[in-house]
Parts: C-alpha cells; sequence; structure tokens
C-alpha cells in the first residue's frame, strides 16, 4: 500500500526537543516530511507564503506542531491567528507545552486546536506520544475532539 506522505511542520524554539521530534518521527512506518521553524514570527512569515501564493499552488503541512513558549511571538499569539486566517485556519494545530495550566489549555481549546499535548521529560515518552499523535493525524483524525479528548497523553492516546 502506498501511503500519503504526511507533512509536518515543527514551531519549537528549543533545539533538542526539535531533535528528539524529528527522531520520533524518521522512526514512524509512515511516510513523512518535517520542517521545523524556530519562534513564532519565523512560524508566521512561513505561513504567510502559502496564503499569499496564487489559488495556493502548495498544499498547506497536514499539521502543526506548536510550542507555546516561544520567543518573538508566542503559540497562543500564532493560534489566534492562524484561525481567524481563512486561508490557514483549516490547518490542524497540535500545541504542546511542558507545563500545564487548566486554564491555558481551555482557551487553546476554546481558540481552536486540536490537541494539547504536555511533553514529557523522559525521550521515551516524548517519542512515543510523538508517534502516536502522528499516526492519529495520518489516519485522518483532525477534528477538534470533545473536551475531555483533548490532552493528548501517554496513557489517554486515542489510538485504537
Amino acid at each position: 500500500m502506498n501511503e500519503k506522505q504526511l507533512n509536518i511542520l515543527l514551531a519549537d524554539d528549543d533545539t533538542d526537543d526539535c531533535i528528539f521530534f524529528k527522531q520520533a518521527v524518521e522512526e514512524l512506518k509512515i511516510p513523512t516530511h518535517l520542517t521545523a521553524v524556530h519562534d513564532g514570527e519565523q512560524l508566521m512569515d512561513y505561513l504567510s507564503e502559502y496564503s499569499l501564493r496564487a489559488q495556493n499552488l502548495a498544499p498547506l503541512p497536514d499539521v502543526l506542531f506548536l510550542d507555546i513558549n516561544m520567543p518573538r511571538k508566542n503559540g497562543k499569539e500564532c493560534l489566534a491567528e492562524i484561525k481567524l486566517n481563512n486561508k490557514l485556519k483549516q490547518l490542524p494545530v497540535i500545541m504542546f507545552s511542558t507545563s500545564y495550566e487548566k486554564e491555558v489549555v481551555n482557551l487553546l481549546y476554546n481558540n481552536g486546536a486540536q490537541y494539547f499535548i504536555r511533553k514529557p521529560v523522559d525521550f521515551s515518552q516524548f517519542k512515543k506520544i510523538i508517534q502516536q499523535t502522528v499516526t492519529l493525524i495520518s489516519h485522518g483524525n483532525i477534528a477538534q475532539p470533545a473536551r475531555e479528548n483533548f490532552v493528548l497523553t501517554v496513557e489517554n492516546s486515542l489510538i485504537k
């Protein structure tokens, strides 16, 4: 079976996390292409190229993994801009952070993020949740779930 390549955009300022993310994706049996940007302004510049192209000849990435805490423009600001832009709002956005603040997670849900991942400190757990999430997206699970399924962890993966 010839699977479609999954185009992943990663926005994260932590170099180590970008390396770990790349390693996790490379181990998948799903064909992927990973592009990384390292701050919110770079992300929005990258995405604005898509919205400016005539007839959007290049498709949007299949999914954006967006770190909340980044320099120059944080992930919450980027999410708001993406979801207000008619040419970008259909882009599935998976937010992630090392911290978990319930009111921030609620804000992300209300602003249209597809899922939230709390970054585990252990690399094997980080790799596992990234792989599970990419697999989830590759199976077409891009609609925002019910609120109780919004936060993804290794323990509560929605992959059956």
